[in-house]
């Protein structure tokens, strides 16, 4: 008797533009397509440890509205004081509480173990680059520090490491999801601003801006380094885009624009092809 795949659902980092994440679940799900586990870096944390406690139509609905109703502030609440003379201070720019409060108002658990099915978040410790799988303990804190960008934010305490933003080692986690046990990956990257003109401004804005084209980078190459054994499928990312995934102003449109991308990717048998799609190759639009 064939063994029924194992499937993960994985999703990559990205900012403010891990709403598209939203909408691929949206589509995901009313199609019937089920998650064994789930594994998550950076934004991707924060939707995959919430799906993973509400593994549904219903569950993805409220994150749905959690997303439509966040602002910048909400996750980046700059220390103002520690800008002045930067980066000559100590202080990190953004204050981690408004990260914390997210996942401690929003998660409808609060250990990792307790998720209604195995979620997996990835970190980077600081001082080696590594990858680092937090599979159980607090989940707040899991996602704190797989969110911890570089130089906006301090590094997160974890036993004897300190870790930040889990994008630096494992931008799409395919592998861990592998490693895991997964034969089957749904992947829900978020791309990247392929649309704009000129950087954006700031330097969170940039670092962030950067960070997405290193997971796009990244996740084409451990795609294609998977052995041909696994199974996988890559909701296609938006293209073009235009913006930052530092601005939290269009999350609505985003949602609405990959719940209908993804919709049709589905109809044209994107769940029935092992391919990477062509929006995740760099190009530009100008």
């Amino acid at each position: 008797m064939p063994t029924t795949p194992k499937t993960a659902f994985v999703f990559a980092g990205g900012g403010s533009l891990g709403a598209v994440q939203v909408g691929m679940l949206q589509a995901l799900v009313e199609y019937g397509v089920a998650a064994d586990m789930v594994v998550g870096s950076s934004v991707g944390s924060i939707n995959g440890a919430y799906f993973a406690g509400a593994p549904s139509l219903d569950g993805v609905a409220r994150l749905d509205r959690i997303w439509r109703g966040l602002r910048r502030r909400d996750v980046f609440p700059i220390r103002w004081r520690s800008l002045v003379g930067y980066p000559l201070k100590r202080d990190f720019p953004v204050n981690p509480n408004g990260v914390l409060k997210l996942a401690e108002t929003h998660l409808p658990y609060r250990n990792l173990e307790d998720a209604k099915i195995p979620v997996h978040i990835v970190a980077t410790d600081v001082l080696s680059g590594a990858p680092v799988i937090l599979s159980e303990g607090s989940a707040s804190l899991a996602i704190l520090a797989s969110t911890a960008i570089p130089a906006a934010f301090a590094p997160v305490k974890h036993g004897n490491s300190y870790l930040f933003d889990g994008a630096i080692a494992s931008c799409t986690p395919v592998h861990v999801a592998v490693e895991k046990g997964a034969t089957r990956l749904i992947v829900l990257p978020t791309g990247f601003a392929c649309a704009r003109e000129t950087p954006p401004i700031g330097v969170i804005a940039n670092a962030l801006h950067a960070l997405t084209l290193l997971i796009a980078r990244q996740t084409k190459s451990e795609l294609e380094t998977l052995s041909e054994k696994i199974d996988f499928h890559v909701a296609p990312p938006l293209c073009p885009l235009i913006g930052s995934p530092y601005d939290f102003s269009h999350t609505g449109e985003l949602i609405d624009r990959a719940y209908k991308n993804t919709q049709d990717w589905i109809a044209k048998g994107g769940l029935e092809r092992r391919e990477i799609p062509h929006e995740m190759n760099a190009h530009k639009h100008h």
